[in-house]
């Protein structure tokens, strides 16, 4: 019965032995997994690292563009209220011009008839003049 509590005493022991190898083993595995991981994150640290330092200055350069569009947008207000002021100044000469035009053709009639007028008479005297001297 000794013979085989020693047996079973060796049994154990190769099972515990064996089971510590495959402990072993296993956590040698992962700790090489736990390596590649860190150099992984560390790499990953380093691109994020770069590609914030890019977006800071992409986000400067996108303010500097933005405030450059709003000044030169500005102007152009400017330039726009002047084109209507323009507009306004044309439009009104284009009234004034109107009316005057309607004063001159009014004018016009109205002087016509006078100087129609003035031509028949002015006939009328040559007429008796040419009677008068042909006499």
């Amino acid at each position: 019965m000794e013979l085989m509590l020693y047996i079973s005493a060796l049994i154990v022991a190769a099972a515990v032995v064996v089971l510590v190898i495959y402990t072993v083993v296993t956590l040698k595995a992962l700790q090489r997994t736990l390596n590649n991981a860190q150099g992984t994150l560390k790499n990953l640290e380093v691109q994020i690292q770069g590609v914030t330092t890019e977006t800071a200055e992409l986000l400067n350069k996108t303010n500097k563009l933005a405030d450059d569009v709003n000044r030169k947008s500005e102007k152009l207000n400017g330039l726009f209220d002047g084109a209507e002021g323009i507009g306004k100044t044309a439009n009104d000469l284009n009234g004034s011009l109107r009316k005057l035009s309607d004063n001159i053709s009014k004018t016009a009639a109205y002087d016509q008839e006078k100087a129609t007028e003035v031509l028949k008479w002015g006939n009328a005297i040559v007429e008796f003049w040419k009677r008068k001297k042909n006499k």
